[in-house]
């Protein structure tokens, strides 16, 4: 018994196909997000009232009054639930009323939601990440004027030597403009980029399980936080094939009777932690890294080639610190347990 509401949301406006189990009546209404109380509305059911809506990147405001309410929100899997449409007609009345039949017969595939802390320390994360994109393609537009001047110095051009080069060029009008602003906003995107970081390390220093994944040769920082709050909480995956699935690093079957297929990874995951563990597997598998990870990765070099190498070592590193944050051990004690597991099967 309840009050179940499916809503169909959209940047302006959302669909609301709600039922009361008390006499089984089926409402519909279109609330209008500027023009209309959207609090109000949801206000006026009793709590808790289950509310179901498809994951979107815009609608935190809305997730956030609905826990103000006392509600409980289900976000559900967008590519999941249309498969549930019996229908070839889509349209926003239909989406609602089949998110609603999905909750009344408890069908909903919901995901799961981090924390609110973890979802903050996310956000940082990608934000960090995407300055730091922007401050390649100013490195890349500064690196093609520097070649078209004949100045070849690669990585050298980030450092002060190069930096000097590049400023004793004699250049065009619009060259020499692209020169200084571009100059100016590395510098202060580097300041940007160094106190994102600062506020990840104020909040992984508090938090044992970073430190733990950090134990681990190639594990930094930003991996270390994104892998403890993307999984967390851990302890809903009962197995690490669980865990790959999740992140994508699972590999596609197509598989029939006697025979059987596995081609690349299903990518149906977290696409920014499966880069950062693709960077982390590369420190992994460096000289005075991890000689296991190492002899594993130029084993796969001979037979494959780098990407599926680098994917197969990033599936394994994600699989080893899963472990290490569900038994809450370090890197020295995964290795003893691994030498003991050896060695009892030998």
């Amino acid at each position: 018994m309840g009050v179940y509401l499916g809503v169909d949301f959209h940047t302006g406006a959302q669909n609301v196909c709600w039922c009361d189990t008390a006499d089984g009546e089926i409402h519909e209404r279109r609330l209008d997000h500027q023009r209309d109380d959207v609090r109000g509305f949801y206000a006026q059911f009793a709590v808790p009232a289950v509310i179901g809506v498809e994951a979107s990147g815009y609608a935190r405001w809305f997730h956030q009054w609905i826990e103000e309410l006392g509600h409980r929100l289900l976000v559900g899997d967008a590519r999941r639930i249309r498969q549930f449409a019996q229908r070839r007609q889509k349209n926003n009345r239909r989406d609602a009323a089949l998110l609603l039949d999905l909750l009344l017969h408890d069908d909903f595939p919901a995901v799961h939601l981090p924390p609110p802390a973890s979802q903050e320390v996310l956000r940082l994360l990608r934000y960090r990440d995407r300055l730091v994109r922007v401050r390649t393609r100013l490195w890349n537009g500064l690196h093609a004027v520097a070649l078209g001047h004949r100045l070849q110095l690669g990585f050298r051009l980030r450092s002060a030597p190069g930096r000097a080069q590049l400023q004793a060029l004699p250049l065009s009008a619009a060259d020499a403009l692209q020169r200084e602003h571009s100059l100016a906003l590395l510098a202060e995107l580097q300041t940007r980029i160094a106190a994102i970081e600062s506020a990840l390390a104020a909040r992984a220093q508090q938090d044992g399980r970073v430190a733990r994944l950090r134990t681990h040769p190639g594990v930094g920082l930003l991996t270390a936080l994104a892998v403890v709050h993307t999984l967390e909480p851990v302890t809903r995956f009962d197995r690490a094939r669980r865990v790959a699935a999740y992140c994508g690093l699972d590999p596609v079957e197509h598989s029939s009777g006697d025979r059987l297929h596995f081609g690349h990874i299903s990518k149906q995951g977290n696409r920014f932690l499966r880069f950062l563990l693709g960077e982390a597997a590369h420190g992994a598998v460096r000289p005075g890294g991890d000689d296991q990870l190492r002899r594993f990765y130029f084993h796969l070099l001979v037979k494959k080639n780098a990407p599926i190498a680098t994917v197969a070592v990033a599936r394994k590193l994600l699989l080893r610190l899963y472990r290490m944050l569900r038994e809450q051990i370090d890197y020295d004690e995964f290795r003893r347990r691994g030498r003991d597991a050896r060695r009892a099967r030998q």
